[in-house]
């Protein structure tokens, strides 16, 4: 199991096998995200937004940008 020891500046070196899998090199991003157990889950950040392409589905129905206002309205907010 690959590891890594954090320095006294908080870093670590992610090691060749991991930045490997996870297709990450100089200058990506990569994302920890807190699972419910507590865990962590290093995510690689390095997708094009055109990869988020079909992840939500079509709405059943446009909403026009007066029901916007005027829900936004009704709520409290200013609506122009």
């Amino acid at each position: 199991m690959p590891a890594a020891t954090v320095t006294s500046k908080g870093q670590i070196t992610i090691p060749s096998a991991v930045r490997k899998a996870l297709g990450v090199d100089t200058g990506d991003r990569i994302n920890f995200i807190q699972t419910a157990d507590g865990a962590f889950t290093i995510v690689a950040a390095t997708l094009s937004v055109t990869a988020l392409k079909g992840l939500l589905k079509k709405p059943a129905r446009v909403v026009t940008i007066e029901e916007m206002n005027e829900t936004i309205a009704s709520k409290g907010g200013s609506a122009q």
